[in-house]
Protein backbone atom coordinates (compact mmCIF):
# COMPACT_ATOMS: atom_id res chain seq x y z
CA UNK A 1 0.00 0.00 0.00
CA UNK A 2 1.43 3.20 -1.18
CA UNK A 3 1.28 6.71 1.20
CA UNK A 4 -1.42 7.95 -0.67
CA UNK A 5 -3.99 5.22 -0.42
CA UNK A 6 -2.67 4.73 3.25
CA UNK A 7 -4.15 8.32 4.07
CA UNK A 8 -7.01 7.96 1.98
CA UNK A 9 -7.89 5.04 4.16
CA UNK A 10 -7.37 6.72 7.40
CA UNK A 11 -9.53 9.84 6.26
CA UNK A 12 -12.43 7.69 5.31
CA UNK A 13 -12.00 5.92 8.52
CA UNK A 14 -12.12 9.11 10.35
CA UNK A 15 -15.17 9.77 8.55
CA UNK A 16 -17.25 6.77 8.83
CA UNK A 17 -16.71 6.75 13.01
CA UNK A 18 -18.04 10.55 13.31
CA UNK A 19 -21.40 10.46 14.99
CA UNK A 20 -22.46 13.33 13.07
CA UNK A 21 -21.21 12.05 9.66
CA UNK A 22 -22.36 8.49 10.15
CA UNK A 23 -26.31 9.63 10.07
CA UNK A 24 -25.90 12.10 7.43
CA UNK A 25 -28.31 11.61 4.70
CA UNK A 26 -27.27 12.34 1.36
CA UNK A 27 -28.84 16.39 -0.13
CA UNK A 28 -32.22 15.97 -0.33
CA UNK A 29 -33.01 12.89 1.07
CA UNK A 30 -33.51 14.66 4.52
CA UNK A 31 -35.71 13.10 6.94
CA UNK A 32 -38.88 14.18 8.59
CA UNK A 33 -40.04 12.34 11.74
CA UNK A 34 -43.56 13.41 13.31
CA UNK A 35 -43.77 13.92 17.40
CA UNK A 36 -47.59 13.15 18.46
CA UNK A 37 -48.04 14.89 21.23
CA UNK A 38 -51.42 14.48 23.89
CA UNK A 39 -50.16 17.11 26.37
CA UNK A 40 -48.75 20.77 25.72
CA UNK A 41 -45.52 21.82 24.09
CA UNK A 42 -44.92 23.15 27.22
CA UNK A 43 -45.54 20.81 29.59
CA UNK A 44 -42.81 18.65 27.73
CA UNK A 45 -40.17 21.41 27.05
CA UNK A 46 -37.93 19.14 28.59
CA UNK A 47 -38.46 15.79 27.14
CA UNK A 48 -38.37 17.37 23.94
CA UNK A 49 -34.98 18.57 24.85
CA UNK A 50 -33.84 15.28 26.02
CA UNK A 51 -35.17 13.93 23.15
CA UNK A 52 -32.87 16.23 20.69
CA UNK A 53 -30.27 15.46 22.98
CA UNK A 54 -30.53 11.84 22.28
CA UNK A 55 -30.84 12.24 18.66
CA UNK A 56 -27.56 14.52 18.76
CA UNK A 57 -25.90 11.50 20.42
CA UNK A 58 -26.54 9.95 16.67
CA UNK A 59 -25.39 12.33 14.52
CA UNK A 60 -29.33 13.66 13.72
CA UNK A 61 -29.43 17.38 13.93
CA UNK A 62 -32.13 19.60 13.12
CA UNK A 63 -32.27 21.14 9.72
CA UNK A 64 -29.10 19.63 8.57
CA UNK A 65 -30.40 15.40 8.22
CA UNK A 66 -33.58 15.77 9.75
CA UNK A 67 -37.26 17.97 10.22
CA UNK A 68 -38.98 17.74 13.51
CA UNK A 69 -42.47 18.35 13.16
CA UNK A 70 -44.79 18.76 16.32
CA UNK A 71 -48.59 18.48 17.24
CA UNK A 72 -49.87 19.23 20.43
CA UNK A 73 -53.18 18.05 21.82
CA UNK A 74 -53.15 20.04 24.55
CA UNK A 75 -54.84 17.49 26.75
CA UNK A 76 -57.31 17.14 24.58
CA UNK A 77 -57.77 13.37 23.74
CA UNK A 78 -60.28 13.42 20.55
CA UNK A 79 -57.75 15.63 18.59
CA UNK A 80 -55.08 13.09 18.44
CA UNK A 81 -56.28 11.28 15.31
CA UNK A 82 -56.85 14.54 13.60
CA UNK A 83 -53.28 15.68 14.04
CA UNK A 84 -51.58 12.17 13.40
CA UNK A 85 -53.53 12.57 10.04
CA UNK A 86 -52.07 16.40 10.03
CA UNK A 87 -48.34 14.55 10.33
CA UNK A 88 -49.07 11.87 7.88
CA UNK A 89 -49.65 14.46 5.06
CA UNK A 90 -46.36 16.29 5.72
CA UNK A 91 -45.10 13.00 4.49
CA UNK A 92 -43.11 12.04 7.62
CA UNK A 93 -40.59 8.94 7.58
CA UNK A 94 -41.39 8.28 11.02
CA UNK A 95 -43.88 8.96 14.08
CA UNK A 96 -42.89 9.39 17.89
CA UNK A 97 -45.43 9.31 20.36
CA UNK A 98 -45.67 9.96 24.09
CA UNK A 99 -48.39 8.02 26.35
CA UNK A 100 -51.14 4.86 24.72
CA UNK A 101 -53.77 7.12 23.39
CA UNK A 102 -51.27 8.85 21.06
CA UNK A 103 -49.81 5.48 20.25
CA UNK A 104 -53.42 3.91 19.53
CA UNK A 105 -54.30 7.28 17.23
CA UNK A 106 -50.78 6.67 15.76
CA UNK A 107 -51.63 2.88 14.97
CA UNK A 108 -55.09 2.95 13.51
CA UNK A 109 -53.59 5.93 11.21
CA UNK A 110 -50.96 4.24 9.87
CA UNK A 111 -49.90 0.31 9.52
CA UNK A 112 -46.67 1.19 7.46
CA UNK A 113 -45.10 4.26 9.06
CA UNK A 114 -42.98 3.55 11.47
CA UNK A 115 -44.03 4.45 15.17
CA UNK A 116 -41.75 4.91 18.31
CA UNK A 117 -43.19 5.05 21.38
CA UNK A 118 -40.81 7.46 23.54
CA UNK A 119 -43.35 6.37 26.34
CA UNK A 120 -46.16 4.19 27.05
CA UNK A 121 -48.14 2.04 29.19
CA UNK A 122 -48.38 -1.46 28.79
CA UNK A 123 -48.18 -2.27 25.19
CA UNK A 124 -49.57 -5.74 25.08
CA UNK A 125 -52.27 -5.28 27.63
CA UNK A 126 -53.51 -2.69 25.41
CA UNK A 127 -53.53 -4.15 22.40
CA UNK A 128 -50.70 -2.14 21.10
CA UNK A 129 -48.48 -4.92 20.07
CA UNK A 130 -48.67 -8.93 20.41
CA UNK A 131 -45.23 -9.24 22.37
CA UNK A 132 -42.51 -7.12 23.50
CA UNK A 133 -39.70 -9.50 21.60
CA UNK A 134 -41.10 -9.07 18.56
CA UNK A 135 -43.87 -6.51 17.78
CA UNK A 136 -44.93 -8.13 14.78
CA UNK A 137 -46.25 -4.83 14.10
CA UNK A 138 -44.85 -1.39 13.02
CA UNK A 139 -44.50 -0.26 16.26
CA UNK A 140 -41.48 -0.48 18.79
CA UNK A 141 -40.14 1.76 21.35
CA UNK A 142 -40.64 2.15 25.66
CA UNK A 143 -43.40 0.85 27.55
CA UNK A 144 -43.29 -0.13 31.09
CA UNK A 145 -46.65 -1.38 33.31
CA UNK A 146 -48.41 1.01 35.02
CA UNK A 147 -50.82 -0.80 37.06
CA UNK A 148 -47.66 -2.55 38.93
CA UNK A 149 -45.81 0.50 39.29
CA UNK A 150 -48.34 2.70 40.72
CA UNK A 151 -49.67 -0.15 42.94
CA UNK A 152 -46.08 0.00 44.25
CA UNK A 153 -46.34 3.42 45.28
CA UNK A 154 -49.35 2.96 47.19
CA UNK A 155 -46.67 0.19 49.28
CA UNK A 156 -43.65 3.18 49.43
CA UNK A 157 -46.64 5.71 50.58
CA UNK A 158 -47.48 3.10 53.44
CA UNK A 159 -44.01 2.26 54.18
CA UNK A 160 -43.01 6.11 54.35
CA UNK A 161 -46.13 6.74 57.03
CA UNK A 162 -47.53 3.15 58.38
CA UNK A 163 -50.63 5.94 59.99
CA UNK A 164 -52.28 6.17 56.25
CA UNK A 165 -55.67 4.48 56.48
CA UNK A 166 -57.79 6.04 53.54
CA UNK A 167 -55.77 6.85 50.53
CA UNK A 168 -57.65 7.91 47.13
CA UNK A 169 -56.25 7.44 43.63
CA UNK A 170 -56.40 10.53 41.14
CA UNK A 171 -57.40 8.73 37.90
CA UNK A 172 -58.99 10.42 34.72
CA UNK A 173 -62.10 8.17 33.19
CA UNK A 174 -61.26 9.06 29.84
CA UNK A 175 -57.40 7.95 29.55
CA UNK A 176 -57.80 4.31 28.94
CA UNK A 177 -54.58 3.93 30.24
CA UNK A 178 -56.37 4.11 33.99
CA UNK A 179 -58.75 1.35 33.22
CA UNK A 180 -56.01 -1.10 34.63
CA UNK A 181 -53.95 0.74 36.86
CA UNK A 182 -57.57 1.08 39.37
CA UNK A 183 -57.70 -2.44 40.07
CA UNK A 184 -53.92 -3.37 40.43
CA UNK A 185 -53.90 -0.73 43.37
CA UNK A 186 -57.52 -1.81 44.73
CA UNK A 187 -55.47 -4.82 45.18
CA UNK A 188 -52.15 -3.68 46.69
CA UNK A 189 -54.63 -1.21 49.10
CA UNK A 190 -56.77 -4.68 49.95
CA UNK A 191 -53.25 -6.79 50.73
CA UNK A 192 -52.49 -4.03 53.01
CA UNK A 193 -55.35 -3.59 54.67
CA UNK A 194 -56.93 -0.48 53.43
CA UNK A 195 -60.01 0.81 51.54
CA UNK A 196 -58.96 2.89 48.28
CA UNK A 197 -61.07 5.91 46.95
CA UNK A 198 -60.92 7.16 43.22
CA UNK A 199 -61.43 10.57 42.54
CA UNK A 200 -62.17 10.81 39.03
CA UNK A 201 -60.89 13.85 37.59
CA UNK A 202 -61.23 15.15 33.91
CA UNK A 203 -58.78 18.25 33.39
CA UNK A 204 -57.80 20.98 36.08
CA UNK A 205 -60.70 22.84 36.49
CA UNK A 206 -61.89 19.72 38.95
CA UNK A 207 -58.35 19.53 40.97
CA UNK A 208 -59.17 22.47 43.30
CA UNK A 209 -63.00 21.17 44.62
CA UNK A 210 -61.15 17.58 44.41
CA UNK A 211 -58.72 18.20 47.07
CA UNK A 212 -61.35 20.37 49.15
CA UNK A 213 -63.62 17.55 48.99
CA UNK A 214 -60.73 15.03 50.11
CA UNK A 215 -59.39 17.10 52.94
CA UNK A 216 -62.88 17.69 54.32
CA UNK A 217 -63.41 13.80 54.37
CA UNK A 218 -61.60 10.93 55.77
CA UNK A 219 -59.09 10.33 52.97
CA UNK A 220 -55.63 10.83 54.61
CA UNK A 221 -53.24 10.43 51.28
CA UNK A 222 -53.58 10.89 47.78
CA UNK A 223 -51.76 8.29 44.42
CA UNK A 224 -51.35 10.21 41.11
CA UNK A 225 -51.52 8.07 38.49
CA UNK A 226 -50.24 8.34 35.01
CA UNK A 227 -52.39 10.93 32.84
CA UNK A 228 -51.98 13.53 30.43
CA UNK A 229 -53.48 15.90 32.22
CA UNK A 230 -51.64 15.37 35.37
CA UNK A 231 -48.17 15.35 34.23
CA UNK A 232 -48.24 19.06 33.29
CA UNK A 233 -49.86 20.12 36.29
CA UNK A 234 -47.51 18.34 38.62
CA UNK A 235 -46.76 21.78 40.96
CA UNK A 236 -50.11 22.64 41.09
CA UNK A 237 -51.35 19.20 42.24
CA UNK A 238 -48.45 19.02 44.58
CA UNK A 239 -49.66 22.28 45.77
CA UNK A 240 -53.04 21.45 46.37
CA UNK A 241 -51.95 18.10 48.25
CA UNK A 242 -50.00 20.36 50.78
CA UNK A 243 -52.61 23.30 51.30
CA UNK A 244 -55.35 20.42 52.22
CA UNK A 245 -51.93 18.49 54.43
CA UNK A 246 -52.36 15.21 52.61
CA UNK A 247 -49.18 13.33 51.98
CA UNK A 248 -49.14 12.32 48.31
CA UNK A 249 -47.18 10.34 45.74
CA UNK A 250 -46.67 9.87 41.93
CA UNK A 251 -43.91 10.17 39.10
CA UNK A 252 -40.56 10.66 39.66
CA UNK A 253 -40.95 14.18 38.34
CA UNK A 254 -43.94 14.80 40.50
CA UNK A 255 -41.40 14.71 43.77
CA UNK A 256 -39.06 16.62 41.86
CA UNK A 257 -41.92 19.16 40.79
CA UNK A 258 -42.67 19.67 45.28
CA UNK A 259 -45.24 16.21 45.61
CA UNK A 260 -43.92 14.71 48.88
CA UNK A 261 -43.00 11.38 47.37
CA UNK A 262 -41.65 10.66 43.60
CA UNK A 263 -41.34 6.96 42.93
CA UNK A 264 -41.51 6.07 38.84
CA UNK A 265 -38.58 5.99 35.86
CA UNK A 266 -36.72 8.27 34.25
CA UNK A 267 -39.02 10.02 31.52
CA UNK A 268 -35.96 11.86 30.47
CA UNK A 269 -33.71 8.69 30.02
CA UNK A 270 -37.18 7.15 28.28
CA UNK A 271 -36.88 10.23 25.71
CA UNK A 272 -33.34 9.90 24.99
CA UNK A 273 -33.61 6.48 24.44
CA UNK A 274 -36.03 6.93 21.74
CA UNK A 275 -33.31 8.45 19.91
CA UNK A 276 -32.02 5.16 19.92
CA UNK A 277 -34.77 3.41 17.71
CA UNK A 278 -35.27 6.42 15.40
CA UNK A 279 -31.68 5.93 14.46
CA UNK A 280 -31.83 2.04 13.97
CA UNK A 281 -34.74 2.61 11.75
CA UNK A 282 -33.86 5.38 9.52
CA UNK A 283 -30.91 3.15 8.90
CA UNK A 284 -33.37 0.21 8.01
CA UNK A 285 -34.07 -1.81 10.44
CA UNK A 286 -37.88 -2.68 10.44
CA UNK A 287 -39.99 -2.19 14.29
CA UNK A 288 -40.94 -5.39 14.14
CA UNK A 289 -37.39 -6.08 14.62
CA UNK A 290 -36.62 -4.57 17.26
CA UNK A 291 -37.78 -5.63 20.74
CA UNK A 292 -40.29 -3.03 22.72
CA UNK A 293 -37.66 -2.25 26.26
CA UNK A 294 -38.81 -1.49 29.81
CA UNK A 295 -37.13 0.65 32.39
CA UNK A 296 -35.19 -1.65 34.65
CA UNK A 297 -34.63 1.65 37.16
CA UNK A 298 -37.12 3.42 38.93
CA UNK A 299 -36.08 6.00 41.40
CA UNK A 300 -37.52 7.20 44.58
CA UNK A 301 -37.42 10.93 44.93
CA UNK A 302 -38.52 12.10 48.64
CA UNK A 303 -39.38 15.68 48.87
CA UNK A 304 -37.97 16.94 52.85
CA UNK A 305 -39.32 20.57 51.66
CA UNK A 306 -42.62 19.28 50.86
CA UNK A 307 -42.24 16.84 54.47
CA UNK A 308 -41.42 19.63 57.03
CA UNK A 309 -44.36 21.83 55.33
CA UNK A 310 -46.68 18.93 56.27
CA UNK A 311 -45.05 18.20 59.76
CA UNK A 312 -43.78 14.75 58.62
CA UNK A 313 -40.66 13.14 59.01
CA UNK A 314 -39.48 10.01 56.75
CA UNK A 315 -38.38 6.60 58.31
CA UNK A 316 -34.19 6.51 57.89
CA UNK A 317 -34.58 3.06 56.16
CA UNK A 318 -36.36 4.54 52.95
CA UNK A 319 -34.66 8.20 53.13
CA UNK A 320 -31.13 5.78 52.74
CA UNK A 321 -32.70 4.37 49.74
CA UNK A 322 -33.86 7.48 48.07
CA UNK A 323 -32.19 8.04 44.42
CA UNK A 324 -32.68 11.71 45.29
CA UNK A 325 -33.24 13.79 48.28
CA UNK A 326 -34.86 17.42 47.87
CA UNK A 327 -33.72 19.65 50.72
Amino acid sequence: MNRRDFIRMLVGSAVASSPALRAQKLPGSMARIGFLGAATAAGSAGAIEALRSGLQEFGYVEGRNIVLEFRWAEERYDRLPQLVRELISTRVDLLITHGTPGTHAARQATSTIPIVMAISGDAVATGLISNLARPEANITGSTFFLPELNAKRLEVLKEAFPSISHPTALSNPDNPVSRPIIPALQSAATALGLPLGVARLQGPGEFDGAFQFMAGSSVDAVIVTEDGEFAPNFRTIAALAIQNKLPSIGAKEYGEAGGLIGYGANILALYRRAAYFVDRILKGRKPADLPVEQPTRFDLVINLRTARTLGLKFPPTLAARADEVIE
